[in-house]
């Protein structure tokens, strides 16, 4: 395993306006750091976007690229990485987000001051989405000056994590998100959450981005993320965003409180809380 190292994926398939932007910037991340190697990995035959990313294989950190003509799922894509990679870290940066410079830094720095830290992640919300009252008292000091905010619920883009923890959990199974994989993480005693100050992740798929496509219902029924098929309107889709932005500061980190006897418990209380309007805060 090599020390300090952090590999990077970045899975596209069929967006290329997205993909150009989501590149260019994760490249310009990276920098002359020779500790961060990208992954590409491109679902699909969309030529415009196929011939998009061929055009940064030159590029001094893309370390690999793999075209698979079907498109595969998130995880075939993800453990091509984790099962090939030696780095100490791993992240993956999704095709539609756009990080800020800086952000390995501030996320390995992190993971090298706390041994039991599994996953540190950016933020892909607004501030508009940050509620103190919630996070307070789940934010925490690190040493040498860091901060995180404790959440079992963190993202699948912008993360970091390190490669003990696949080492000690073994590879995604087909059945897993990235989220379940990170519960059962959290089981084996690792522990998670978001970097604080937190590090903003553009998500272009957000409304709210400057960067969006979906600018009107039509973008939205011509442009549908991968994960709207429940959402049929902009707003039902934003406001899936923020209630993934409140549950992350909103829920108790302590894994033991989401199963068994206590998620039962917490399920009744909550369906109450529900029916007489009062908002559940841990």
């Amino acid at each position: 395993m090599k020390n300090g190292v952090i590999d990077i994926l970045m899975i596209t398939y069929n967006r290329p306006y997205y993909t150009r932007l989501a590149l260019d910037r994760l490249l310009s991340a990276c920098g002359d750091d020779e500790s961060l190697r990208v992954w590409i990995w491109h679902n699909g035959c969309h030529a415009e976007t196929l011939n998009l990313v061929k055009e940064y294989l030159e590029h001094p950190r893309v370390y690999r690229f793999h075209h698979s003509p079907e498109n595969r799922k998130l995880n075939e894509p993800t453990n091509w990485l984790w099962e090939n990679g030696d780095g100490e870290f791993v992240t993956k940066v999704d095709d539609d987000c756009l990080l800020e410079d800086g952000w390995t830094e501030k996320l390995r720095a992190a993971h090298q001051v706390k041994e039991d830290i599994g996953v540190i992640a950016c933020w892909r919300f607004h501030e508009e989405d940050y509620e103190p009252q919630l996070a307070r008292k789940k934010i925490l000091d690190l040493a040498g000056g860091h901060k995180w905010m404790l959440s079992l619920y963190t993202q699948g883009s912008g993360y970091v994590m390190k490669r003990k923890c696949i080492q000690e959990e073994g590879l995604l199974r087909p059945e897993d998100s990235f989220q379940s994989y990170c519960f059962r993480l959290a089981e084996k005693g690792w522990m998670h959450g978001w970097y604080f100050p937190f590090i903003f992740e553009d998500h272009m798929d957000d409304p709210r981005s400057e960067y969006t496509l979906l600018k009107t219902e039509e973008d939205y029924k011509r442009l549908k993320p991968l994960s709207s098929n429940s959402r049929p309107t902009i707003e039902d889709w934003l406001h899936g965003i923020r209630m993934n932005a409140w549950r992350a500061q909103a829920h108790n980190p302590d894994i033991r409180w989401h199963k068994g006897w206590r998620k039962a418990i917490h399920g009744v209380a909550n369906r109450v809380r529900w029916k007489l309007g009062v908002r559940k805060i841990w």
